[in-house]
């Protein structure tokens, strides 16, 4: 199946250069192009594409206020965003995984990564720029936390398990060993968590976890 790709980005030759890259590609298709977040509101409803490269600094509408308009416009239909950030890890990036996008990396990634991220985003994992990981977490741990809810005691014991191996940055594999469960019986559970939660990707469950005082 072909990942349909829509390029936002305020400077015409660097979507220019990543369309060649795309391009190249049998298994992906750029869709269209934007300027900036309100363009990318249009085109992402004309074209409705898997993916969206968004850059977050641009004028009109930045990236992170159109990647929440997106989810509020689509809720689970809504194309997965990857955010494209100039920085490791600026408040733009992290305010942009918040809003419901998939993950970040850096413009300056390299072509084969950000080739294996669009890919993994479609299929449904999360991508975040290589060392900015524990930064991005640390930015959430650092805030007021909020008690949990009935949501939260709706997950059985073992769930809970797995929501903090999964918040430690575990991946199912890894959360498989330590547990000593089947991999695709760990991927059911974070299915189930993330259902009971209300949330998106295991982006937002990590989120979750560190707002809740659970790691």
């Amino acid at each position: 199946m072909t990942v349909r790709v829509a390029l936002v980005d305020d400077q015409a030759m660097f979507r220019a250069g990543i369309a060649m890259l795309i391009g190249s590609q049998p298994d992906l298709e750029v869709v269209g192009e934007a300027a900036d977040g309100s363009e990318a509101l249009a085109l992402v409803a004309r074209t409705r594409p898997d993916v969206v490269l968004m850059d977050v600094q641009m004028a009109a509408l930045d990236g992170v206020a159109a990647t929440r308009e997106l989810r509020t416009s689509y809720g689970d239909d809504a194309p997965k965003v990857l955010v494209l950030t100039t920085f490791d890890l600026d408040e733009s990036a992290a305010s942009a995984i918040e809003a419901g996008a998939s993950g970040f990396l850096l413009k300056a990634a390299d072509p084969d990564f950000l080739l294996a991220s669009i890919r993994a985003v479609a299929s449904g994992s999360q991508v975040v720029a290589a060392g900015a990981t524990r930064r991005l977490w640390e930015r959430f741990r650092t805030r007021p936390t909020a008690g949990t809810g009935p949501e939260y005691d709706a997950l059985t014991a073992r769930e809970r398990q797995i929501l903090a191996r999964a918040a430690e940055g575990l991946s199912n594999a890894e959360i498989a060993a330590v547990e000593f469960l089947a991999e695709g019986t760990v991927k059911v559970h974070v299915s189930r968590i993330l259902a009971k939660l209300g949330l998106r990707d295991r982006v937002q469950l990590v989120v979750y976890a560190y707002e809740h005082g659970l790691v």
